[in-house]
């Protein structure tokens, strides 16, 4: 009974990471501001279950691990030995030796980091480690602005494709006129195929915003790690009610910039290359070794584990190599190399940054222009739409100059629907440029 819950604690811990990413620094508030519930909802699901996401996770543990690997080669190291020995010695007078023996040798070793060589090495695989965790961020970052761009490109389909559904069964009853208009002689053929035509290319619009939609939801149903199967499963609000509720700003501080996971991951692999050349150096220099040893024998007399049947030694020194073949100074200019290829990195991450964070204010600024003047668009479509109506009433237009009129208002709809979905998605860009701090 014991064993087995030993061996459950042991699986339990050895499956969780100690080290997980904390939500606080993904800013997950951030989309609980569109007031959509299953848009948090599948922000916590990608958070907690997206397989991409938990290897970046693993990646950082394998990180951690190096890193106090490294620390433990910092500290002196114990082992024991169990050994065999037969031997054949010549007869003296009053020295007996067995000739079967068996040796236990209890060996000390530590290289003394006078030079604290070992230390900066430790503090390399740390910058690793550091830069690892940056890597994860990122990853979880680009992850959540997926699902958030994903959950709100389903809700722009629902919406147009609800809209579609209108146009189909207005280019159909437009066709049912016409075919009376033709039976009766009022119009040709030609206007009669133009319908029939505008009806097929309706249709077509209709199969490909489902097609669109259908292949969306299997992406989210991935993103949030469950199977594509379940994405008629998949809940989710109405666009009109979909809207930030808070200031989108208008200018993004350089201390955000500059704070960017990627940013941040570039500038510690630039401090790591410093650590390691600083490295390569010391190689160059000797190496302090102290070597103990208490062996344990059944040779001479005595009991096995008395001071008489021990032998103990002490080891002190410096090692220094004479002839490696070029190898430390083809390691240093190697580190050298490296050093400046992380500092372009470095020069290249940075400007970049500044790019996306003034190319996501910009496509936010001229987006909301254009979805406010789609906006009066539909305003005006509306009242042409209102105006066809009672002109309709009235009887001074025909019903197909009122589908028309009708026609126009959805298309003016649809496009409305796919300025907002385009200006909110900027939104998401922008939480992604400025590293989740908006």
């Amino acid at each position: 009974m014991y064993k087995k819950i030993l061996l459950s604690l042991s699986l339990l811990i050895c499956s969780n990471y100690v080290f997980a990413i904390e939500r606080t620094e993904l800013n997950t508030e951030f989309f609980d501001n569109f007031n959509d519930g299953c848009l948090s909802q599948y922000i916590n699901e990608a958070i907690e279950n997206n397989h991409t996401a938990k290897q970046a996770t693993a990646k950082v543990e394998q990180y951690r691990q190096q890193t106090k690997s490294s620390l433990g080669r910092e500290l002196p190291s114990l082992s024991v030995g169990a050994n065999y020995l037969g031997l054949k010695v010549p007869d003296l007078d009053n020295f007996q030796l067995r000739t079967n023996a068996f040796i236990l040798p209890f060996v000390a070793n530590y290289e003394a980091d006078i030079l604290l060589k070992n230390r900066d090495k430790t503090k390399s695989t740390k910058k690793s480690y550091e830069a690892s965790k940056q890597d994860e961020k990122a990853i979880y970052i680009a992850l959540l602005t997926d699902v958030a761009t994903t959950y709100t490109n389903i809700l722009q389909y629902d919406e147009i494709i609800d809209k579609q559904k209108e146009l189909v069964n207005i280019s159909q009853e437009i066709l049912d006129n016409n075919n009376r208009k033709f039976e009766r002689g009022v119009i040709n053929s030609t206007v009669l195929n133009n319908s029939k035509k505008e009806l097929e290319t309706v249709k077509n619009e209709l199969e490909n915003y489902e097609k669109q939609r259908e292949i969306i939801l299997m992406q989210l149903a991935v993103l949030t790690g469950t199977s594509p199967e379940n994405k008629d499963d998949i809940q989710r609000g109405k666009l009109n009610d979909f809207e930030y509720q808070k200031i989108i700003p208008t200018e993004i501080t350089s201390d955000v910039i500059f704070s960017r996971p990627d940013v941040i991951a570039a500038e510690t692999m630039l401090e790591k290359a410093q650590i390691d050349i600083r490295i390569a150096r010391k190689e160059f220099l000797p190496t302090f070794n102290i070597t103990g040893l208490w062996a344990f024998n059944t040779i001479a007399s005595g009991n096995f584990f008395s001071w008489e049947s021990s032998l103990a030694a002490l080891m002190a020194g410096a090692m220094q190599d004479i002839f490696t073949g070029g190898r430390k100074i083809a390691s240093l200019k190697f580190q050298k190399a490296k050093y400046e290829e992380l500092f372009e990195n470095y020069k290249q991450v940075s400007i970049e940054a500044v790019k996306e964070v003034n190319t996501a204010l910009c496509l936010i600024k001229h987006d909301i222009n254009i979805d406010n003047n789609t906006n009066n668009q539909l305003v005006y479509e509306t009242k042409n739409y209102n105006d066809s109506q009672k002109m309709l009433n009235r009887g001074v237009i025909s019903n197909n100059e009122y589908l028309s009129a009708k026609k126009k208002y959805i298309i003016a709809e649809i496009q409305k629907s796919q300025t907002k979905t385009q200006r909110i998605v900027n939104y998401y860009t922008l939480y992604k440029s400025a590293g989740g701090k908006l």
